[in-house]
């Protein structure tokens, strides 16, 4: 679809060569019969360039390829109008293009508000501090998160204040509907506890974005087609609980140096199995950590998190697996995202971890 886009605006732009070809006589251009003066010939080339342009942004996905593109629609269709009787067909292409110019803005529109959140939140101080990790920091966890930690190589490393994480995967609502292919871009901060995630997605070929913001307990989930079209809404009490126990599972799964934090309390130790509860804004929700004797992280299930499907809240898991070293630090790359019924599980979604980075500035 990307590649039918842009053979489309690059060949719509050479078009317009012609008008500019005529006015200046450099070739009789026989498909053109009005005559096109050069004042008019320069306008045609300016059409020619904008589209050009565009079709260079939409390549290397520069943010504002939408705004060059409707500039360059808005100089067609004036010359198009000018010109009727030789290039009114340009206007189906000029259609099409504005469409997408549209669905272009909606994309920047939607996330230059996540952007913002961002930007707002990497104004925040050091929770834990810019000194490094070290044995005496974790000297009073349980001997299984301890081993966690060390295993991920998280000692002797600064202190985790916040972290980036990147993904591709696949997601679904139910068993009967298809897989959506995505790939997602998060910041989670410690001081105050914020989660801010974006999702890019094709659902049925179309593009689907999705932003879930979770700051200091507050928290909404918002769907949209094309990035303009709300297809899905959510936030409350019950969202409030379930993103503050994705926002500890990112702590557990992604930045284990975090699990220092003393909102986190740590209640009952069995064998590698640990149960633990995190604070937040009044807000208290429970996990067990499962680990392995090699002090991989297995997986994460919780109670605490409602699925608006079943109406109530489910066993949660995130099972882990393919620890990998990325970014100097040995973190599982995969993982699945689990809701448990009565007679059966469901796996709502596949992630896989394409890249972390952490104290970003």
């Amino acid at each position: 679809m990307r590649t039918a886009f842009l053979i489309l605006i690059l060949v719509h732009g050479i078009i317009h060569l012609m008008g500019f070809v005529k006015a200046f006589g450099i070739s009789d251009v026989t498909q053109l019969t009005l005559p096109i003066s050069k004042p008019s010939g320069i306008v045609w080339i300016l059409a020619f360039a904008f589209f050009i342009l565009t079709g260079l942004m939409f390549v290397f996905k520069n943010n504002y390829w939408w705004l060059y593109g409707f500039i360059a629609v808005v100089i067609s269709q004036v010359l198009i109008i000018y010109f009727w009787h030789d290039a009114r067909y340009g206007t189906i292409a000029n259609f099409i293009i504005l469409i997408l110019v549209i669905t272009g803005f909606g994309t920047w529109s939607f996330y230059n508000v996540y952007q913002k959140d961002v930007t707002k939140c990497l104004r925040q101080k050091s929770y834990f501090g810019n000194t490094l990790l070290t044995e005496a920091d974790i000297e009073h966890l349980p001997e299984p998160v301890k081993n966690y930690i060390r295993y991920s190589g998280s000692i002797g490393k600064p202190r985790v204040n916040n972290f980036v994480i990147e993904s591709t995967g696949k997601i679904r609502k139910n068993e009967e509907s298809e897989w959506m292919p995505f790939t997602t871009k998060q910041y989670n901060f410690m001081d105050v506890p914020t989660r801010l995630f974006f999702m890019k997605a094709k659902m049925k070929h179309l593009p689907v974005a999705g932003y879930h913001c979770y700051k200091d307990g507050d928290a909404f989930m918002d769907i949209r087609l094309f990035s303009l079209f709300r297809v899905q809404y959510q936030d409350g009490a019950e969202m409030d609980m379930a993103e503050t126990v994705t926002f500890f599972n990112d702590m557990c799964c992604m930045a284990p140096a975090t699990l220092i934090d003393k909102r986190i309390k740590w209640l009952e130790t069995d064998n590698n199995k640990v149960k633990a509860s995190f604070t937040n804004n009044n807000i208290t929700i429970y996990a067990w950590l499962y680990f392995n004797d090699k002090g991989e992280l297995e997986n994460f299930i919780s109670n605490d998190r409602y699925d608006y499907d079943a109406g109530k809240k489910l066993p949660w898991s995130t099972p882990l697996k393919d620890y990998r070293e990325i970014n100097g630090y040995r973190l599982a790359r995969y993982a699945d995202a689990i809701y448990s019924y009565q007679d059966k599980e469901f796996c709502y979604g596949t992630f896989n971890l394409t890249g972390t980075e952490y104290n970003v500035k």
